[in-house]
């Protein structure tokens, strides 16, 4: 499940609404503990939320899109600071209330 239709996007995105985010990236960027982490909590949640301290835009927007690669995630969504990332868990099976 590498691409997601827009109403599955949708379902995750209520989903993420009340999640807290799971792991923070500060403003000293990733260490290997953080990936780590990540790696961790989306092989358990499948969805998660991550906080990303950093200021300058451009750099918070690589940092998304090096996660995203780095862990074969889908980014779901971005607002500000926060980003929702899924990967589907073979052994989880899909997650309730997504079709």
């Amino acid at each position: 499940m590498n691409n997601l239709s827009n109403t599955q996007k949708k379902q995750l995105k209520g989903m993420a609404h009340s999640l807290k985010p799971v792991v923070m990236v500060g403003q000293h960027g990733m260490k290997d503990s953080i990936n780590d982490e990540i790696a961790q909590a989306i092989k358990h949640h499948q969805l998660i939320k991550i906080k990303i301290g950093l200021g300058d835009r451009d750099a918070r927007d690589k940092l998304i899109t090096k996660i995203v690669e780095t862990h074969n995630a889908i980014l779901v969504q971005r607002i500000g600071n926060i980003a929702v990332l899924y990967r589907f868990n073979p052994q989880k099976g899909k997650l309730e209330g997504l079709s």
